[in-house]
């Protein structure tokens, strides 16, 4: 009621253009047959661009947002009908050779992650980004490429394609990552790579993004991310920086192998999850028997708020997304993300892992939280 209210505040405050910009609302609704509350959300942004003009916005404010709104759009209307494919984000750095190791390594991981199903998005560059590019082809990837200052085209794999997309912004780009992904995979790289790395564990472990498997993907016999794990521990650890139980959000190996059973045994038996008010929901293909749902409030009752956690059919707020799996649903405490992670690997040693099948779960209803 609350949000409803303060949607009902966000107008001009000038009659005249209200009732022009509902109007031109109700029309548009009408030709798409979207719902209320979608319409309502487009009122929203066109009093958002009106107000801009209203409050003297800088031309070069006015610019930044314009080509925000333009890409963002674009963004989801090319990611839109590949809705149904899981997606990985594959980072790592432009400046490695194809005589490399870790070269070959992000290759044979898109290679093998794209038979399993996956599609596969990078920055479209050279480098680690042409491996996987090459190696899940172009029917299967997906490119996200900045303009820079100095030219810079796409790897041949991706140019020319329609799921090639270009961006000005950088935070962009970042967005498109972050929502269509949905695994994270990190091979050695400099200082964006670092910044990708970064930026996913924190949106991770602050909630702001759904847990998703996270592998940083060494050459074979490297030391690269070893290096950068032990600084981890021996600063941010050792100084209660961050949680033990964060050390969960993320896999270290430099076996390919290992990458691919890490991002397909979290979807063994999780599916996804989403928030109905106060309750995390979370959808699976296999509901815990009663004597394993007891030793699992017993393990993780530290993350429950009040109550305990449940097993449930789908809940009414959900307006029927996924009717035929099951739930488990708790009052979440929203800070613990790492020891919710373990709470999901819990979950999914309930059905036998293998990842050497193709992954059938189909993302095209997720709720991101």
């Amino acid at each position: 009621m609350k949000s409803q209210n303060h949607e009902k505040r966000y107008r001009l405050r000038h009659p005249e253009l209200d009732v022009a910009v509902e109007a031109l609302v109700q029309e548009v609704q009408r030709e798409s047959g979207r719902s209320g509350e979608e319409a309502e959300i487009v009122r929203q942004i066109l009093v958002t661009g009106v107000q801009l003009l209203r409050e003297n916005a800088s031309l070069g404010d006015l610019k930044l947002v314009n080509t925000t709104v333009k890409e963002l759009r674009h963004t989801l209307r090319v990611f839109s009908a590949h809705a149904h494919r899981r997606k990985v984000a594959v980072f790592g750095s432009a400046r490695t050779g194809a005589d490399e190791p870790e070269w070959e390594q992000a290759r044979v991981f898109a290679e093998r992650i794209a038979y399993a199903g996956w599609m596969v998005i990078t920055g479209a560059g050279p480098g680690i980004m042409e491996a996987a590019q090459g190696g899940a082809g172009r029917e299967d990837s997906f490119g996200v490429n900045i303009r820079l200052p100095y030219e810079q085209t796409a790897n041949p794999t991706i140019e020319g394609d329609s799921k090639l997309i270009h961006y000005r912004y950088f935070f962009t780009r970042k967005v498109a990552f972050v929502k269509e992904s949905h695994a994270i995979a990190l091979f050695p790289g400099g200082f964006g790579t670092h910044d990708e790395a970064m930026e996913a564990l924190t949106l991770i472990q602050t909630g702001k993004s759904p847990l998703v498997p996270l592998v940083f993907v060494d050459a074979p016999g490297g030391d690269y991310w070893k290096t950068w794990l032990d600084w981890v521990r021996g600063q941010l650890g050792a100084r209660g920086l961050i949680s033990p139980e964060d050390f969960s959000l993320f896999c270290l190996t430099d076996d390919v192998g290992e990458a691919i059973r890490e991002i397909l045994n979290f979807y063994s038996n999780y599916h996804s999850s989403r928030y109905v008010g106060r309750k995390l929901v979370l959808r699976v293909r296999v509901a815990p028997e009663p004597e394993k749902l007891e030793y699992m409030n017993i393990e993780f009752k530290d993350l429950v708020t009040r109550g305990s956690i449940e097993v449930s059919p789908p809940l009414p707020a959900e307006g029927g997304e996924l009717p035929e799996l099951p739930r488990v649903v708790l009052h979440f405490d929203r800070r613990s993300i790492g020891r919710l992670r373990q709470l999901i690997d819990g979950l999914n040693r309930l059905v036998d892992c293998d990842a050497s099948r193709p992954d059938d779960a189909s993302p095209q209803q997720i709720v991101r939280s």
